[in-house]
């Protein structure tokens, strides 16, 4: 059995290169497009302006989110492309990451609140980290979706 690395890193989207910007959008490509059979623009406009939040192990994207200021997505600041990929899920990188997201946007961002817009089947998955619905159920590219937020 080969001995595996795993690195925590944050970083802006100029300070991704080029081949890591490719396997974190690999990866998002292979979940939410593929795995979810969900045709939606990933392509946002929005990773310019956030703070990527991801899991290596040896090399590559194996857990990832994006974190956003106040004031781009929505009037708080939020995360979202919240991704672990397959092979690694049972693992428990989910709240493990989103935990990091949620302090990272609130050294970032103290007085804000954290929105997100969460798969409806993943609302008890959220709401044990502290977000509460913060709204009605709503179609987004064809799936259940809620808005989440997290007080400052």
């Amino acid at each position: 059995m080969q001995d595996t690395t795993d690195t925590w890193m944050t970083c802006d989207f100029m300070s991704l290169s080029p081949a890591l910007l490719y396997a974190i959008l690999r990866l998002r490509q292979a979940v939410f497009v593929v795995e979810q059979n969900c045709v939606y623009q990933d392509l946002d406009n929005l990773d310019q302006c956030g703070d990527h939040l991801f899991l290596l192990r040896d090399g590559e994207p194996i857990a990832y989110q994006r974190c956003l200021p106040p004031g781009s997505a929505f009037a708080e600041s939020s995360i979202g492309r919240i991704i672990v990929a397959p092979a690694a899920r049972r693992e428990r990188l989910g709240s493990r990451l989103v935990q990091r997201g949620i302090e990272h946007n609130r050294e970032r961002w103290p007085d804000s609140p954290i929105r997100i817009g969460a798969q409806a089947h993943l609302q008890h998955f959220y709401a044990a980290l502290g977000f509460r619905v913060a709204g009605d159920l709503y179609l987004e590219d064809g799936i259940e979706h809620v808005h989440m937020l997290l007080d400052a």
